[in-house]
């Protein structure tokens, strides 16, 4: 290799995204990966059921369909494909009712009776102008955005604990529903900042809407990886790095790796300042995640849920917020706050006749080394009795187990990260580029900006601090 070219370590799509970002520069590149394929948690497979396929790790894709990376490389040419549900999420009560989240702001604001206005004033300005605010915090935040309005007006919301901007609700259905897409930080919804992925994930809704990948989530990785390998890059799978010395000379390497596992990989390659802020990252609560195998679909009560991608089982506002203060005590919540995906509905070939994929995952406390299982099929029959004689099968994945899956689920936090204020401003440090780890070397995983999602930003903007260097 020559001081021109570029090694990634990890084929996730962060990783994927650095390496293409490269090779469309005309970097030669070559990606390691340790697994047997590509994917890191993008990655899809039948499980205990021939013909019925399930997603792995990530199940659906907001900020994939509406990323300013991925949509410059025609990945249609290789092999994905969007598929949207009728209903993007739905949030089913205890009293029967339910909120419903779909692309028209103005079909969800109706839907939402009295509350209907408020969801509109506070999410039609972001989601009319998504695409400039995406591009804004779709990365490091510390920068001057070109359309400044947009962006000032999400930081107002976004710094919110999501428990205050929920005051602009009465009813419980937008409270809900609103607490249930706030809920993907895996924090308090007392804390400030909480407020910021409801309202990116609420404005992508209205903008781009909660597609899944036709095929299964591995369509993600594997477009990635085609698009790289016609560009002229290499990947080797089954190629573990121990250490950096390991790997032949080159101009720059870039990790697709949790932060302490980067900081010990590096070792003296990073200044001391680097290696203690990566070994003292902080991982956040964990997912317990569930496949299961539903003979004619999940029984719920409430029409909307039949038709969503979508489904939050967690019961009103104050339950979510309960469940969540729990985890983050490291208590496993009486009724955890459950997700389900039903990808099936926007793409039947998931499906084999009435058998059909399920994906299901709870928060759980940090390194949870018990049973979930009983806990989230009991909060899903809450609001759909009848499910669990409908189960042909089923595999449970603690967090153990998703971090044996993939090395940078520490603990089972599959978000690579607490998102706690700190870390959601100043990740992986406090640093002007914030992808830079040493000379030549630099981390574009999920623990930098702008965090957790099958969007390849990471990559792509560690990617463009490793072009700089080598002066492309």
């Amino acid at each position: 290799m020559t001081d021109t070219d570029a090694i990634v370590v990890g084929a996730g799509p962060n990783g994927l995204a650095a390496a293409v970002t490269l090779a469309r520069q005309g970097v030669e590149v070559t990606v390691l990966e340790a697994a047997g394929e590509v994917g890191g948690g993008t990655r899809s497979t039948e499980l205990d059921v021939p013909g019925v396929l399930h997603d792995v790790c990530s199940a659906v894709h907001p900020l994939g369909a509406a990323s300013p990376f991925l949509r410059t490389l025609d990945l249609e040419r290789h092999g994905l494909t969007w598929r949207w549900p009728e209903v993007d999420v739905a949030h089913p009560l205890p009293d029967g009712k339910a909120g419903a989240l779909v692309r028209s702001l103005c079909d969800t604001a109706a839907g939402l009776g009295p509350d209907g206005a408020a969801w509109s004033a506070t999410f039609g300005p972001p989601a009319r102008n998504f695409p400039e605010l995406a591009e804004y915090v779709l990365g490091p935040l510390f920068r001057v955005p070109r359309h400044p309005v947009g962006p000032g007006r999400f930081g107002l919301l976004a710094a919110q604990p999501a428990a205050t901007l929920a005051r602009r609700w009465r009813d419980e259905p937008a409270r809900a529903l609103f607490a249930g897409v706030a809920a993907h930080s895996f924090q308090p919804l007392s804390r400030l900042c909480t407020s910021a992925p409801g309202v990116v994930l609420v404005a992508a809704a209205h903008h781009t809407g909660w597609p899944v990948a036709k095929g299964g989530s591995h369509r993600i990785t594997k477009a990635l990886a085609s698009s790289l390998l016609e560009l002229g890059g290499r990947i080797e799978t089954g190629a573990g790095v121990r250490s950096l010395a390991e790997l032949p000379p080159c101009g720059a390497v870039l990790l697709d790796l949790a932060p302490p596992a980067a900081a010990i990989l590096a070792g003296d390659r990073i200044p001391d300042r680097v290696g203690r802020a990566y070994r003292s990252w902080r991982f956040g609560p964990a997912a317990f995640k569930l496949d299961l195998v539903v003979d004619g679909g999940v029984p719920w009560l409430h029409d909307d849920c039949h038709r969503a991608g979508t489904v939050h089982c967690g019961g009103t506002f104050e339950e979510i917020a309960q469940a969540e203060r729990d985890i983050q005590r490291g208590r496993m919540a009486g009724r955890p706050f459950v997700l389900v995906a039903q990808q099936y509905l926007a793409d039947p070939g998931r499906s084999r006749g009435d058998l059909h994929p399920v994906w299901a995952y709870a928060h759980v406390p940090h390194g949870f080394s018990g049973d979930a299982t009983g806990a989230i099929i009991d909060q899903i029959e809450r609001f759909a009795p009848g499910l669990r004689p409908r189960i042909v099968a089923s595999r449970a994945q603690g967090p153990r187990d998703l971090e044996r899956y993939n090395p940078n689920y520490v603990g089972g936090d599959i978000a690579c990260g607490a998102n706690d204020p700190w870390q959601t401003l100043f990740r992986p440090r406090l640093a002007l580029d914030p992808y830079v780890m040493g000379p030549g070397l630099f981390l574009c995983s999920s623990a930098t900006p702008p965090g957790a999602g099958v969007h390849g930003m990471c990559g792509y903007h560690a990617a463009q601090s490793a072009l700089g260097y080598l002066g492309v």
